[in-house]
């Protein structure tokens, strides 16, 4: 056991599917996994609300191919390949079903292990997920075609070799995420509606991901519930790049999480 911020966790590396997965799991109860965003690592999307969770469940937090302390592998990164990779952790560590919350594009990522790995699912959180390429302004697409690790925000970066002091590994990660968008598909409205599970959509009301594009997900997939929440992207989770020095952890939308987990 290691201490971080006083909270105890424990943490490895798993061997899925020709990588090196890294993960951090905390408390004790009803497992909880936690898929990061773009660029992103476990803290730098997760840290201050980890603790929040781990009072009452068992948070697993992972970190993907090529991002943090995870191993690439000489392949370019696919949703639909971290979904089979979070399934395969699962297994390792032997636990059959799980609740899944993922930020971004560990939201979509979430939404192919429902689509993929239905049997893995006891809920899933979709925090600023995208299924469509409408689902972002027309200039989104552009900005990531003409994408440069000089132009990845700075807390990220710094996130990211705080736990991986690799110049190469950042640039590797940063050309691959930007990649996997400039390529990305919509997934399609069938698979969507086949998302049976009990589904809590998030967004903010000036988030990256419009509010229409989650009102969609809302129509398609039938047991679902959506919260549409003041602020940018991820600004509800505590997100590195939208704290301030004011932000407050009663500003996060954990109990409304924690309420949507604890319906029977």
């Amino acid at each position: 056991m290691n201490q971080k911020d006083s909270l105890a966790f424990s943490s490895g590396h798993a061997a899925v599917n020709g990588i090196n997965m890294y993960y951090e799991i905390y408390g004790e109860g009803q497992p909880l996994v936690l898929i990061h965003g773009g660029g992103s690592t476990i803290q730098s999307n997760f840290e201050r609300v980890i603790p929040l969770f781990a009072k009452n469940r068992k948070v697993i937090a992972v970190e993907l191919q090529a991002h943090g302390r995870t191993s690439d592998r000489a392949t370019g990164v696919t949703f639909e390949q971290d979904a089979d990779d979070v399934a395969a952790l699962l297994k390792h560590l032997n636990i059959g079903k799980a609740d899944i919350l993922g930020f971004s594009n560990g939201g979509t990522t979430t939404m192919q292990i429902a689509i993929r790995h239905p049997q893995l699912v006891n809920k899933i959180i979709l925090a600023s997920a995208l299924a469509k390429r409408s689902g972002v302004p027309p200039q989104f697409w552009d900005f990531m075609k003409q994408a440069s690790l000089d132009n990845m925000p700075a807390p990220l970066k710094e996130a990211y070799l705080k736990v991986n002091p690799s110049q190469k590994g950042l640039q590797a990660m940063h050309d691959k995420d930007a990649q996997r968008m400039v390529v990305f598909q919509d997934i399609a409205d069938e698979k969507i509606a086949a998302i049976k599970v009990p589904t809590l959509i998030m967004i903010g009301d000036k988030d990256v991901i419009t509010v229409a594009h989650a009102v969609q997900l809302h129509g398609l997939i039938a047991h679902s519930e959506l919260a549409i929440i003041p602020g940018g992207h991820g600004e509800y989770l505590g997100e590195i790049t939208t704290l301030t020095p004011q932000t407050k952890d009663s500003e996060f939308v954990v109990p409304m999480i924690e309420k949507f987990l604890n319906k029977k």
